[in-house]
């Protein structure tokens, strides 16, 4: 078996797993000894490459070698991450308490039945399940599953992970910013204090938009009791969940969705939106690649009192590209982590995997650099509503479930983008 056969087989497992579910788990995980083998190998073939350029010798079958050694070495790395969140999500839960909120076993046992049967429970459980009712027969989820389904959407969208979280319980969320034009002086000790510019206050809006999914089960399957309908509900409520939130977190435009922060970026849509600025854009340096300079620029210029909860958001694809960036003493800017559950590293800076960010291409926005969480704000109304619709798709049930969600920018300067130009 061959060296590149052996990268195949270890990194077949992290093929296509962006969103993980908990049930998902790979039957043979990925261990960080490949990841080290096949870094080695790729740093190795990348030699040979470079060296046969300088000579003006390019070989298509070595260059072709690298990109599968570098799109291995990309899987292996993503199997990894994805092993670490699988093992993070089947730790959620611990026997009905969720966090420091206890549940509600009547409330929780009411509402399955309602999911199972739409009969109505009996008196004493109805007064329970009045917390949860609406007026056209919405319930709200129970709070365990509220909160289960908050933490797995945690762990799949990497926007969620990195942003700073709030929940309200009121139609929207107003910020409150200062202009920050405070004015001051010298003056001797008897001199007059004539006034000086007094700060003005500007409002930011975070109105949150309705996510919803629509997942349908056969009735017979609903009256098997051996149906964990709390496990089948989260699972495909979190994935479309997270996959809309991707999305929207990160190119939406505020129109019943989030503001996403590439919008924000200078001569974006939202560039104007924040009393503080644009998100400010730094160039790669090429009109086609992002170079070493392009990266090394774009960190250094990000204010050092952000820099410690930097980090470095890019897709998988642009990854593999900066992975052959090297520094002025021919060093790698990629290393890979060798503690499982640790991303790798650009430059000693964490790199976090974006699916939805932009691929290295011309004028595109490939790359955020900076403290998400001093950046981006993600606004959760609190409570996930459940209806249950056993009419419109005989004999499937669908259960048509809501979150309302939105999203901005609430600080653009602990933020850099990197756009691919000259």
């Amino acid at each position: 078996m061959n060296m590149m056969t052996t990268l195949r087989g270890a990194a077949a497992t992290g093929r296509g797993l962006i969103a993980v579910r908990a049930e998902a788990q790979p039957k043979a995980p990925v261990s960080i000894e490949a990841l080290a083998t096949a870094w080695e190998t790729f740093k190795a073939k990348h030699e040979q490459e470079v060296t046969a350029l300088k000579k003006g010798m390019g070989d298509v079958v070595i260059t072709e070698e690298v990109e599968r050694i570098n799109a291995a070495l990309t899987e292996i790395q993503t199997a990894l991450d994805d092993q670490a969140k699988i093992q993070a999500a089947a730790k959620l839960g611990n026997g009905g308490v969720i966090g420091d909120i206890q549940a509600d076993p009547e409330y929780t046992a009411a509402f399955k039945a309602h999911m199972r049967k739409g009969d109505r429970a009996p008196a004493d459980i109805q007064a329970a399940m009045s917390k949860g009712t609406d007026s056209d027969g919405g319930y709200l989820a129970p709070i365990e599953w509220d909160r289960t389904i908050g933490e797995k959407l945690k762990r799949i969208s990497p926007m969620r992970a990195n942003s700073r979280v709030i929940t309200i319980s009121v139609a929207g969320f107003k910020k409150f910013f200062s202009d920050r034009n405070v004015g001051s002086g010298w003056v001797g000790e008897t001199a007059s204090r004539p006034a000086t510019t007094t700060p003005q206050i500007g409002v930011l809006d975070f109105t949150p938009g309705e996510l919803y999914a629509n997942p349908a089960i056969s009735q017979q399957l609903l009256d098997d009791a051996a149906v964990d309908l709390e496990q089948w509900l989260g699972s495909e409520v979190d994935t479309e969940f997270s996959r809309q939130e991707g999305i929207g977190f990160l190119s939406g435009d505020g129109v019943n969705k989030p503001y996403g922060i590439l919008t924000y970026v200078t001569g974006a849509a939202n560039a104007a939106r924040h009393p503080y600025g644009a998100i400010k854009l730094m160039n790669s340096g090429d009109a086609a690649k992002v170079t070493t300079d392009g990266i090394i620029d774009m960190m250094y210029d990000l204010p050092s009192e952000f820099a410690a909860g930097a980090k470095l958001y890019m897709n998988r694809l642009s990854i593999g590209a900066v992975r052959k960036l090297k520094d002025a003493a021919g060093g790698y800017l990629w290393q890979p982590s060798m503690i499982e559950g640790q991303p790798s590293t650009l430059n000693a800076t964490p790199i976090v995997e974006m699916p939805d960010m932009p691929l290295v291409a011309a004028n595109n926005v490939a790359a955020l650099y900076g403290d998400m969480e001093a950046t981006y704000l993600v606004v959760d109304r609190v409570g996930i509503r459940v209806l249950r619709d056993p009419f419109t798709n005989k004999p499937f049930v669908h259960f048509y479930t809501t979150k309302r969600v939105g999203g901005g920018v609430h600080n653009p300067e602990p933020m850099r983008a990197l756009k691919i130009s000259a």
